[in-house]
């Protein structure tokens, strides 16, 4: 195992301790009735011993004292029962507790990362690493506790109980076993490695699938659909070779180690049987030694079975706290404002931004927009339009120069405040699991049916909302709603127009919607913009004519900028793009 991997295990065994910790009563009431169990099930050997004893030959049976030993064996047997169905009720508790922490930490910390690393993270190994990686770390620290602490117990209860029997044999089995555990051990070093190469192979193939999922419409009119198989059997190769060799050389523990202690029990048998016919012992002592050499000796491989499964638990473990060790994003700071009486000053100077630091993207951008002005941002694709988008939302954060509203860096602006005075609406379109309802008072809850009404009236989406099943009690989501796309746009457009923030920014948000509805809406945008600062990203130009300023932008820089009739009378850029619309 290479130095890394190492001190991946060792770090992601501290910090399930860590969360174990958090259970220590019941833990300690698990270790209890462990040890209770383990005295029960070691005095049963000493009564069967006994009771070999008391049959010593023909007509030489003691009945009476052997059906008290037989009664005393039924009581220990439920007794033993009931205390270990106790004790895996608060494994199970305690493991799946610890779990749904690790769980909703992961989860929250999703909530707080930077849009950098969901943007440059593959999202189905990030959905990979909370939801399986959990799992099978639940599934190897359900068997620790399950057979790790009773293993334990075992091994030290056994060997008291041994030694009042026979110390020369007893010596003899302490020993032979650790060899077991050396083979154990070698063989986890192995295994771990292979575990988290499957794991994290495992979090590629839920990655694709997802990415499939989710594009499968263009996966087909594309005809992908042979290149994406290929593609899977490729990782699903790779993921059946690792999930081979990680379950093979985890399978070798059980046998091996059972092999060397049969090879003990048969040397403790026949070194009884001397002891047997030299009388150092009787039958029933040499029966009562065999038993506890075969409870002695399982535990090892218990052990050993658990210690590779613990392997596969610690690597996906330590790909999910990677998750939440993750930095964070930058938190507002402790003298951060809140925005009140938002006319809509906004002003960046001298903003410099790249997402990558050897590429270069908006360079020393400067602009001042007044209230109530709608400011058009033009361009071709990749000239940093939507990337403005995310510096004024506070998505990323600029790498010199600043950005401000009413006066105030946003930087010194509470991210929440900042949010709330800007609707938004993306090309993309998002709606969450609800109904119609939930998904337009996203940003006003507490809005009244007749608000709902008037602003589903403006977008024009009321009509189709009437003709769902249940009007705006339908339940829909984002994946599988039964609405068009041009649909689902135009109940996020109808969100922002019930709450209508003082800021708007609209990108692109007309682009699946037909001609004839668009320019219903665009009168509709046109009185929600009344003196409200907008920023409208478009691609579309005949759509940002009646713009107050056009920012026309290349190469991350302003090179244009003006109204529309201006801007033509230039015959620059704009003017070529605006024309080439028309060309045939």
């Amino acid at each position: 195992m290479d130095k890394k991997n190492k001190v991946d295990r060792k770090s992601a065994l501290k910090k399930v301790l860590r969360h174990l910790g958090k259970y220590k009563i019941q833990i300690f009431l698990s270790i209890v009735f462990a040890a209770v169990t383990v005295a029960l099930s070691l005095y049963l050997p000493i009564l069967t011993g006994d009771a070999i004893d008391l049959i010593v030959g023909k007509d030489c049976v003691d009945f009476d004292r052997i059906n008290i030993i037989i009664t005393k064996t039924s009581v220990i047997i439920a007794l033993t029962a009931v205390l270990q169905w106790f004790m895996n009720t608060i494994n199970n508790r305690v493991t799946f507790q610890v779990v749904r922490d690790v769980r909703n930490e992961a989860f929250e910390k999703l909530q707080q990362l930077p849009l950098a690393y969901i943007d440059s993270h593959r999202h189905g190994d990030i959905v990979s690493r909370i939801i399986a990686d959990t799992d099978q770390f639940a599934d190897g620290l359900l068997m620790g506790f399950t057979q790790f602490f009773t293993g334990i117990v075992t091994i030290f209860g056994t060997l008291a109980f041994m030694l009042t029997i026979n110390i020369r044999i007893t010596l003899l089995v302490v020993v032979l076993t650790p060899i077991s555990l050396f083979v154990a051990k070698f063989i986890a070093k192995s295994t771990y490695n292979y575990f988290k190469t499957q794991s994290e192979i495992r979090g590629e193939q839920t990655s694709l699938i997802d990415e499939m999922i989710g594009n499968q419409k263009i996966v087909r009119a594309f005809s992908f659909e042979d290149e994406s198989l290929e593609k899977f059997d490729e990782i699903n190769d790779r993921l059946t070779k690792a999930s081979v060799k990680a379950v093979f050389f985890s399978s070798l523990t059980n046998p091996t180690t059972r092999f060397i202690n049969s090879l003990i029990y048969a040397a403790v048998g026949l070194t009884g049987a001397i002891g047997v016919i030299n009388g150092q012992m009787t039958v029933g002592g040499l029966s009562c030694f065999l038993s506890y050499a075969n409870q002695y000796t399982k535990p090892f491989n218990e052990i050993s079975g658990v210690v590779t499964e613990l392997q596969n638990a610690l690597a996906c473990a330590a790909r999910v706290f990677e998750l939440i060790e993750e930095e964070p994003q930058i938190p507002d700071a402790e003298d951060s404002k809140s925005l009140e009486n938002v006319k809509g000053n906004v002003f960046l100077k001298n903003v410099s931004f790249s997402y990558t630091p050897n590429r270069k993207l908006i360079k020393g951008f400067d602009l001042k927009v007044k209230p109530g002005q709608r400011v058009a941002i033009v361009g071709p694709t990749g000239c940093g339009k939507t990337t403005l988008i995310n510096l004024l939302m506070r998505f990323y954060d600029v790498d010199s120069g600043s950005v401000s509203v009413e006066g105030v860096d946003i930087r010194n602006i509470k991210r929440s405040s900042l949010r709330s005075n800007y609707g938004m609406v993306l090309q993309e379109t998002w709606l969450k699991s609800g109904t119609i309802r939930d998904n337009i008072t996203m940003g006003k809850p507490d809005a009244s049916d007749d608000e709902i009404i008037e602003a589903a009236k403006a977008t024009h989406a009321h009509s189709f909302i009437k003709r769902l099943p249940n009007g705006y009690d339908t339940v829909i989501s984002d994946s599988s709603s039964g609405l068009s796309q041009g649909q689902k746009q135009l109940l996020c457009i109808t969100r922002i127009m019930l709450s209508i923030p003082p800021m708007l920014i609209l990108d692109e948000a007309t682009s699946s919607i037909d001609t004839r509805t668009e320019m219903r809406i665009q009168r509709s945008f046109a009185k929600m913009m009344k003196g409200r600062t907008s920023f409208i990203v478009a691609h579309r130009l005949s759509t940002i004519r009646e713009a107050d300023v056009i920012l026309v932008m290349k190469d991350g820089d302003i090179i244009e900028k003006g109204n529309h009739e201006e801007l033509l009378k230039l015959k620059g850029f704009y003017s070529k793009l605006y024309n080439s619309q028309f060309d045939v």
